[in-house]
């Protein structure tokens, strides 16, 4: 298999290159790995094309392979920056590092100063949203619009389901459970399509990205996060407002299992100017679950408030 280039982080002290391992397939993910030390983290992202810049975040337990068809789509006319969160797809944490969504927003708010990037399109998904949303109403003036797909923003309390999900995912147990076995790539992706089933080429990707139980930790952390860092998601709900007037996309799977009718109408509450497009019959993960279509509502958008 031909080996991608591999970018390291440029700077003197900075930790040694790190190689894109052997399993990342050309053809599936055509692109130029970079590694960054962001903070003691070694931060895998992809950096494609020229134009105003997309920035990709990703959730659990998926990583910058989820966006690589809107990447491939949109690198002729945008800068397609897609980053794997430390200890996710081929990044590597730092030691001490506990993987809360709090600690992904400081990453991600220090890789964006890193790169020095400026009139943003932040384009989420999944824990993403309030990850890179964070850091967004953080550093306002860096960000041009925004992409919300399948996310939140605030604390998702009230469902009984999810407050079990939570506890139990959260817990000992369901710790136990993604660390051993993988469970939220294993069962939860496959879970979160709809329309078509991930071929055994796609999951072998997440497969690997998670492939041991020490590279879990943040699959594991995750799910008790909804429940555990309501405090970041409240505190989150109450800044929101500092990015009202930005341009902003809704692209939302119907299907989702997970997150449904309630928060797409909360994001419409929230953003009553938002452009909203309606992928039917399409589950969580849109972005390989309806891929033309994902792209296409993605680039009518660009161009239209381009």
């Amino acid at each position: 298999m031909r080996r991608r280039a591999t970018t390291p982080a440029p700077e003197t002290g900075a930790p040694a290159p790190h190689e894109r391992p052997g399993w990342v397939d050309d053809e599936l993910y055509p692109f130029t790995s970079r590694f960054l030390d962001v903070d003691g983290h070694v931060v895998h992202h992809v950096d494609e094309g020229r134009g105003p810049v997309l920035l990709m975040l990703h959730g659990n337990p998926t990583w910058s392979f989820l966006h690589r068809r809107a990447i491939a789509g949109l690198r002729t006319d945008h800068r397609c920056i897609a980053v794997d969160l430390p200890g996710f797809g081929l990044s590597t944490a730092a030691p001490g590092y506990t993987s809360t969504p709090e600690e992904h927003a400081e990453v991600v708010r220090a890789l964006v100063t890193r790169l020095d990037l400026h009139d943003v399109t932040l384009v989420t998904h999944d824990w993403g949203g309030p990850i890179g949303l964070d850091a967004a109403t953080r550093d306002p003036d860096r960000y041009a619009r925004v992409v919300v797909a399948n996310t939140w923003a605030w604390p998702l309390r009230g469902g009984l389901r999810l407050e079990v999900f939570s506890r139990l995912m959260g817990g000992p147990l369901g710790r136990f459970l993604v660390r051993r076995f993988n469970l939220f790539v294993t069962a939860g992706i496959p879970r979160g399509h709809h329309r078509r089933r991930p071929d055994e080429a796609e999951m072998q990707h997440y497969r690997d990205a998670l492939g041991t139980p020490e590279r879990r930790l943040g699959s594991s952390v995750l799910p008790g996060a909804f429940v555990r860092s309501r405090p970041f998601l409240r505190e989150l709900a109450g800044r929101l407002h500092v990015l009202a007037d930005l341009p902003t996309l809704v692209v939302w799977g119907d299907r989702d299992a997970d997150l449904g009718e309630p928060e797409l109408e909360r994001w419409r509450r929230l953003r009553p100017t938002a452009d909203v497009v309606v992928l039917h019959d399409v589950g969580h993960y849109l972005q390989s679950d309806a891929p033309e279509e994902y792209l296409a509502a993605l680039r009518g958008w660009l161009r239209a408030t381009g």
